[in-house]
């Protein structure tokens, strides 16, 4: 046998089968290299630029308020309601007469209330529910996804926590003083309308002190006095913000850090986070809840987005200022006159531009690249590009 030229064929044959292969593989592989530029192109690209889809420009943004219902935009004033469409076409009003008006949403359901008034509606995307007038002025109202409003009521040196059926009906009443529990700084109702949580400020002892006091109106809280199932006392701390994130968490804001709460009929502090720097913003939405930090000096601020367990989603520095945060659907939202950041809930910046039509007051995100803009000068839906 010839050694040599046994070899010699046996590389070609090798060589060629390197080379079928190499064909074989390399389209395929060509594509997911593409198609990975393409995810990773996606994941961090910036918006800078936008397209007008609708505007009204005639529309009074500066005296009146806007938030999103349903698929709709509430528009609200002291002279009345009105409820928008995308395109900013008045679907239904109704007129009133309110010196402060204020609106909570909860899903498909919204509260209107004159703060220190009496007046107070409950209302959905289809109409006006309920017209309720109320003994004493309204300090806070909070509704559920039922469309009860719970509500916190000023009586001179007393307070009462007053919880309302949809049609106006009284559930429940709890009168409170200034000397025990204290003074309510804050309210929250959870979403089915079962646990009402409430942060009150009180004088102990010429010390300043905090109670967190949940009520339950289900079954747990009817052998309770006044439907109180738990109570947590912070000593020279103040909570002047508590949220309902589920019907099962609530989020407890202190000023050195946060609380979260777990369970409805007797809620158990599990999370309780100290936090150095200082707090200067929350935020949140019925899945996540937010700070801004301050940071270092010349450091700018620290933008963090919190899971309800306590998770840190992520932590990012940010040098540039802001007049508000928010977040809406997917997005955290900063605005600071007409410059806007807009961010993923991964801290990604997706959006660094500047909105044409003056100072912004909201920002609404109705899809990914979809939202509602209302400035000084008026409401745009815009697209970015």
């Amino acid at each position: 046998m010839n050694l040599k030229k046994y070899t010699s064929e046996n590389n070609k044959v090798i060589q060629l089968y390197k080379n079928k292969w190499n064909r074989k593989w390399f389209i395929p592989l060509g594509i997911l290299i593409f198609v990975l530029v393409v995810i990773v192109g996606i994941k961090y690209h910036v918006y800078h630029n936008y397209r007008v889809l609708s505007s009204s420009s005639n529309e009074d943004t500066q005296s009146s308020g806007y938030i999103p219902l349903g698929n709709n935009l509430l528009k609200y004033g002291d002279d009345g309601v009105y409820l928008l469409s995308r395109s900013q076409e008045i679907l239904w009003n109704r007129t009133f007469v309110m010196s402060n008006p204020s609106v909570e949403v909860r899903g498909e359901q919204a509260v209107i209330y004159d703060k220190k008034g009496t007046k107070m509606f409950v209302l959905n995307q289809d109409k006006i529910i309920s017209d309720m007038e109320t003994k004493f002025p309204i300090l806070q109202a909070e509704i559920t996804e039922k469309g009860s409003v719970a509500t916190i009521l000023q009586d001179g040196e007393k307070t009462w926590i007053n919880y309302y059926a949809p049609d106006g009906s009284i559930i429940a009443e709890n009168q409170t003083r200034i000397e025990n529990p204290g003074y309510p700084l804050d309210m929250a109702v959870s979403p089915n309308g079962e646990n009402i949580v409430v942060s009150f400020l009180k004088v102990e002892n010429s010390q300043l002190m905090t109670k967190v006091v949940f009520y339950n109106f289900g079954d747990s809280g009817q052998d309770k006095e006044d439907n109180i199932v738990a109570e947590y006392q912070y000593e020279n701390l103040i909570v002047p913000q508590v949220i309902y994130l589920d019907n099962e968490t609530v989020v407890a804001f202190r000023d050195d850090g946060y609380s979260i709460f777990k369970g409805t009929e007797s809620p158990k502090e599990k999370v309780k986070e100290s936090i150095k720097e200082e707090i200067v913003s929350t935020f949140h939405n019925e899945k996540y809840f937010g700070l801004v930090l301050k940071g270092r000096e010349g450091e700018g601020f620290l933008l963090q987005l919190y899971a309800p367990s306590g998770k840190q989603m992520f932590s990012k520095k940010i040098k540039h200022e802001y007049q508000s945060v928010d977040i809406s659907k997917e997005r955290i939202i900063m605005c600071d006159g007409s410059d806007v950041k807009m961010y993923n809930l991964k801290g990604i910046l997706k959006f660094d531009g500047v909105i044409d039509d003056g100072a912004v007051k909201n920002i609404f995100q109705m899809s990914p690249k979809h939202y509602i803009v209302i400035s000084e000068n008026g409401i745009n839906t815009i697209s970015l590009k």
